[in-house]
């Protein structure tokens, strides 16, 4: 049987792609390359499963803690045990390293993956079925040179997506307002949405927001530091525009503290920092008991994650705002799958295939490893 089957090995490998733009966000810039760790399960049938681990040093740690928690930490608890252990597995996982979400969310990706191949079914099949067949995809507008973003958003209208999330909080609140009026003059086919990254200052971050909800955007995210969770409920307070939560809120026992305090009025939920697929179902599912919103976010992924996401957003009715899976199709310079990650006018079509659907490509996943470890 599929549950019975050991896992006889686990492969690790640390990537730096690069990437074709720079990214500024409220508290750090992304330019050059970005680092991600995928991670492979092999059964004793020989069937592999993978998963991607997407880090950022400012918000959920480094790569480089990733590929330590999966290699050091993970592999003893992973090696030898049978596929159907996977919620012992994670569960043990929880407690071997502290944080590392990302490497947690990697290692169950590619248990989901290995058993979804092995039973020839699709990862959302094992999350409790699909509830919707495409998911609307949001692309996030963050470079520092604005001519530069006036050429992607051509493309993205020409591409049929028509939802754009504006970066703000990086280059001074002037220069956040100038944007929004040439998006709402220029681009009034765009639903707009606008995330700070936490790059307000606390003394003016009421004011800001405040001017900024004048343009009506389907919501503000994230103004100020993640611990500033009582500045975020009086933000929420002051606007009539929802206010939604990131950095403040990981996993559910910070939504636990999200909903006793009322500090927003929806979630950015990334599986890279629940630690999981069905912990990222759980926070969603809390918000949604209590009337929030839900959003799929993401860190600067590759294909590999974006996949894993879709596959949990598929099986996640309370995520209804879309998704910002973009960085395959409009950051990264090469991907790293088989196939590309499938999008069309301005959807992300949910893959019905086994596992995650689409495979890493080995060569591609070679060409730019920094390292490697089997165990051995």
């Amino acid at each position: 049987m599929t549950v019975d089957q050991k896992i006889t090995q686990m492969n690790v490998w640390h990537l730096q792609l690069p990437v074709n733009a720079r990214r500024d966000h409220g508290i750090g810039s992304v330019e050059h390359v970005v680092d991600i760790v995928v991670v492979g399960l092999v059964a004793e049938g020989g069937e592999t499963g993978y998963g991607e681990a997407s880090s950022w040093s400012v918000f959920t740690g480094s790569a480089e803690a990733s590929f330590a928690a999966l290699d050091r930490y993970i592999r003893p608890l992973v090696v030898g045990r049978t596929i159907g252990e996977r919620a012992a597995i994670m569960k043990d996982a929880a407690y071997a390293v502290a944080h590392c979400t990302e490497a947690k969310a990697a290692l169950e990706t590619a248990l989901l993956d290995l058993q979804g191949r092995i039973a020839s079914m699709p990862v959302w099949a094992l999350l409790g079925g699909k509830c919707r067949e495409t998911i609307p995809l949001s692309c996030s507008i963050a470079d520092p040179d604005w001519e530069t973003d006036i050429k992607l958003m051509e493309r993205l209208r020409e591409d049929g997506v028509r939802i754009i999330k504006l970066k703000t909080g990086f280059k001074g609140h002037a220069y956040d307002m100038m944007r929004l009026d040439y998006l709402r003059t220029h681009y009034p086919e765009f639903q707009i949405r606008v995330d700070y990254n936490q790059g307000l200052h606390h003394d003016d971050a009421i004011k800001c927001v405040q001017e900024v909800a004048t343009f009506e955007p389907d919501f503000i995210e994230q103004p100020v530091k993640a611990h500033l969770r009582s500045l975020m409920a009086r933000i929420r307070d002051s606007i009539d525009v929802p206010l939604l939560a990131d950095e403040s809120i990981f996993g559910p026992e910070d939504m636990q503290t999200a909903i006793a305090m009322g500090l927003s009025d929806g979630v950015s939920i990334k599986i890279m920092k629940t630690g999981g697929l069905t912990r990222a179902q759980t926070v969603a599912r809390m918000a949604h008991s209590v009337g929030m919103s839900a959003y799929g976010g993401d860190m600067f992924e590759a294909g590999l994650a974006h996949l894993a996401g879709t596959h949990m957003i598929a099986a996640t009715p309370e995520i209804t705002l879309g998704c910002e899976f973009y960085q395959a199709s409009y950051f990264l310079v090469e991907d790293i799958l088989e196939s590309p990650f499938e999008v069309r006018d301005g959807q992300v079509i949910v893959p019905q295939t086994p596992g995650l659907g689409i495979k890493p490509d080995l060569d591609k996943v070679a060409k730019y490893t920094l390292s490697f470890s089997n165990g051995k």
